[in-house]
């Protein structure tokens, strides 16, 4: 039996990584909150005892991360962390590999489906009210993609807040991003909105008669049938690029 590779010394670690560590670890105990605005590098050169060029590498670093954004003449800000989780799922979907694809809509619909079953059980009137409204939200925007596109996200997050359970709600705001993605693709497909509505509709019916089996059936449905669309409006653009492209 032959030995084990030797293994290599460690490194020493970066000034850019210690920092960002700490820059990062102050964000995740929520000690600077979503929206916030950063201290001026100047300040964060004081405070860490380390020069701005570093302070600038780690703000680099942490914004290819998601964690904070750089609003040029106005300085740099935390992002929401649905920002940060989507980011990977995001690469997946414009990826071309719609195997990882496949497998978001298995993600969403594990989340999504169980959601929906709570909130026939848990809606309070308010929430099916505000369900109601998006629904009216979608039909006034058939011919208006982007309203279209917000009041069916905001469908789907309402639904998800009628189901009162925050762990299963921070979940699907992770993924948030993912989702309008999604949606936009799907929406490139002919008919897709007014299939979507379609079946929208049936899903709130299933909350509103308080039907848990009615509701996750009707979102079950609504997803794989929209996983389905998304997968042919990618497909549609790879057509698209090579007809642009011509033969090799």
């Amino acid at each position: 039996m032959g030995s084990a590779s030797p293994l290599e010394p460690v490194k020493r670690r970066t000034l850019t990584v210690e920092i960002c560590e700490r820059l990062t670890s102050f964000i995740v105990r929520g000690e600077w909150a979503v929206g916030m605005k950063l201290p001026p590098e100047r300040d964060l050169t004081s405070q860490l005892g380390v020069g701005r060029s570093s302070i600038r590498e780690a703000l680099k670093a942490l914004e290819v991360m998601g964690l904070v954004e750089s609003r040029p003449g106005n300085g740099t800000y935390v992002c929401d962390r649905s920002r940060f989780f989507s980011g990977p799922l995001l690469w997946a979907i414009t990826s071309n590999a719609d195997g990882e694809v496949r497998e978001l809509i298995e993600a969403r619909r594990v989340i999504e489906t169980e959601l929906c079953g709570l909130a026939a059980e848990r809606a309070t009137a308010d929430d099916l009210k505000r369900m109601g409204h998006l629904l009216d939200e979608m039909e006034a925007g058939l011919d208006d993609q982007d309203r279209f596109l917000s009041a069916d996200l905001d469908f789907h997050l309402a639904v998800a807040q009628s189901a009162h359970n925050r762990i299963l709600m921070n979940a699907l705001e992770m993924i948030r991003n993912l989702m309008r993605q999604w949606i936009r693709q799907a929406l490139l497909v002919p008919a897709v909105p007014e299939e979507a509505l379609m079946q929208h509709k049936a899903i709130f019916m299933g909350i509103a008669k308080r039907n848990p089996q009615q509701a996750t059936d009707a979102m079950r449905a609504h997803l794989g049938a929209m996983g389905e669309r998304l997968l042919q409006a990618r497909a549609l653009a790879l057509e698209a690029d090579e007809s642009v492209q011509g033969p090799a």
